[in-house]
């Protein structure tokens, strides 16, 4: 039997998605580290092989460790997994930027991270924005991981499969092999920005989701018949996106990456963005928040950070850019900007149909 080498891994985020990546990894006998910025969680893991504050009831691995101090985490360390949120990667990134191993390109980087990135220009693939602060070797190198894979499915060990998309096909490979296991299964692909594009514009469609899914319960009109027809119809969204911006491969939409994150983002009781489109129902959450930028720039206050809000801003000015016609996105920018209520978004999206 091979015996496999163990590798030096670091992952940057210690949120719900890169503990259990940072787990799968450290349970597979390699030598983790996790950076954290909140100094709680760096004493959970590490005291208690728990993380308390972003993935409650499991026990993580022993070879996990948890740091406060992020030079240390990226230096020195054969793969590097980013797993903060979009909207602070560009500010985590510069952090690390004087790391000897990520200067001279040594350290093979994965993303994990979902959304876009504001920019002076419109919104940026992560990617991109990676490639524009990381060195210029990292150009073109980046793996992007993606797919249906809730953090806490992934920590109980259920079967779960992932894309690693990038330019690069020996570092897609080399992702592919580190994350693969009995309970991972892990796909390549050449589509980076198809995937990518899946990533975050699902979120968007998942808060949407949650309002109908929230309205279905005291409505007769709304069942799973209309949830597969709003589902079916954010498919469509998101690759009408995804070719307006470059994606190369029609079958990333009927892939895992597309269909089947979608499915399960939409559908998942642990999903973030489900939830809050849930609660913008049952809740009435967003009558805190003038407008959509008030809303990002309070998010905190939510209590939990759903990335569809933040991705459909920039969704918004997509479409406007490129004149597409995507009803759920633009009747969900208005239901968060506040030009709309609740009960119209579906109203918009089924129209003279209803």
């Amino acid at each position: 039997m091979e015996i496999k080498q163990q590798k030096k891994v670091g992952v940057i985020g210690a949120g719900a998605w890169g503990t259990a990546i940072a787990h799968s990894l450290a349970i597979k006998n390699n030598e983790v580290e996790i950076w954290a910025l909140e100094e709680d969680v760096v004493s959970s893991i590490n005291k208690n092989h728990t993380n308390d504050r972003y993935l409650k009831d499991f026990t993580l691995s022993n070879n996990l460790t948890a740091s406060s101090d992020i030079n240390k985490v990226a230096a020195n360390k054969e793969f590097l997994i980013f797993a903060s949120p979009s909207l602070y990667l560009a500010s985590t990134i510069r952090k690390i930027s004087d790391v000897a191993s990520i200067k001279d390109g040594s350290t093979c980087i994965g993303v994990l991270t979902k959304g876009f990135v504001p920019s002076n220009n419109g919104p940026r693939l992560i990617l991109e924005e990676m490639e524009s602060v990381l060195p210029e070797c990292y150009a073109k190198n980046l793996v992007y991981i993606a797919g249906p894979s809730h953090a806490e499915e992934v920590a109980m060990g259920k079967i779960t499969g992932l894309i690693a998309a990038s330019e690069n096909p020996k570092n897609t490979i080399a992702f592919r092999e580190l994350l693969r296991g009995k309970n991972l299964l892990v796909y390549s692909s050449f589509d980076v920005i198809g995937v990518q594009i899946c990533a975050a514009t699902k979120n968007v469609i998942a808060v949407a989701f949650g309002c109908l899914d929230a309205t279905a319960q005291t409505s007769d009109l709304f069942g799973d018949n209309t949830e597969s027809l709003l589902l079916a119809a954010g498919l469509n969204e998101i690759q009408a996106l995804g070719v307006a911006m470059g994606a190369t491969h029609a079958e990333t939409f009927t892939s895992i990456s597309g269909v089947g994150d979608l499915d399960v983002t939409c559908r998942s009781k642990y999903g973030r963005n489900r939830r809050f489109g849930q609660e913008i129902i049952t809740k009435n959450i967003l009558k805190n928040f003038s407008s959509i930028d008030d809303l990002i720039e309070r998010i905190d206050e939510i209590g939990y950070l759903p990335e569809g809000a933040v991705a459909c801003k920039h969704v918004h000015e997509i479409v406007e850019k490129h004149n597409l016609k995507l009803p759920i996105s633009t009747g969900l920018y208005r239901l968060l900007n506040r030009e709309i209520e609740p009960e119209d978004l579906l109203d918009e999206f089924l129209g003279d149909d209803k």
